[in-house]
């Protein structure tokens, strides 16, 4: 029989620390989430163009780096920060340092990607008109093609973050209480799984989906301005 007791008397746990991230202790799926995708973003607008620069200095180290996260798991990188920095700094970094470097890296690639076939969608012949105008190469780049270029990128990137959030239930094989891991702690002392699972699977679920719709009205504004 379903107890949904277990949620009212745990919620503010649930919730407060282990989703928001307020509390006595470092946690929160929103506390990592957040800084991960801007910081994530950011990093894989500086990969994503350096893939595209004509330099090979610049663009090799950008295409190995892209093709080597890309193709190892993300709990393999949560590792190797957890285990091996540590190591060579031969300093301790707390949970929440090592999943968010972890997904910062990890998710720059992606970005990295994503920003690059979007720059590449824009058409040639609007940065010939840039530069005849006079514009240089990082004047183009800026006021003509990116902000075209973000319009394209609005549905890979939403999908992306989307992506990144639910992937910060990984964090907790480290330690950090994310919402995945106060919900382990809560059933721990309860012995509740299915109503504590299904509560935060509805609370992924309605983020997730809200990220989803504020992306179809981005997408649908620059159509009709």
């Amino acid at each position: 029989m379903l107890d949904p007791g277990v949620i009212v008397r745990n919620f503010k746990f649930l919730i407060v620390q282990g989703f928001l991230g307020i509390g006595s202790f470092a946690g929160g799926t929103l506390r990592l989430a957040i800084p991960a995708i801007v910081l994530g973003f950011a990093l894989g607008i500086v990969v994503g163009l350096a893939r595209l620069a004509n330099a090979a200095w610049i663009r090799v180290p950008a295409v190995m780096y892209v093709e080597l996260f890309r193709g190892v798991p993300l709990v393999m990188v949560i590792f190797w920060m957890w285990f091996v920095i540590p190591q060579l700094l031969r300093l301790p970094i707390p949970e929440y340092g090592v999943a968010l470097t972890a997904f910062v890296i990890f998710e720059a690639a992606y970005f990295g990607e994503i920003v690059r076939a979007g720059v590449q969608s824009v058409p040639r012949g609007q940065v010939e008109a840039a530069r005849a105008l006079g514009l240089s190469g990082a004047k183009a780049m800026r006021y003509v093609v990116l902000p075209q270029a973000l319009r394209n990128m609005v549905p890979s990137l939403v999908t992306q973050m989307i992506v990144l959030f639910k992937d910060t239930s990984l964090a907790s094989i480290i330690g950090y209480v994310d919402l995945t891991k106060a919900a382990q702690i809560v059933n721990n002392r309860e012995i509740r799984p299915f109503e504590l699972y299904l509560f935060i699977a509805v609370v992924y679920w309605i983020c997730t989906y809200s990220m989803s719709r504020m992306a179809r009205r981005l997408e649908r504004r620059p159509s009709t301005a």
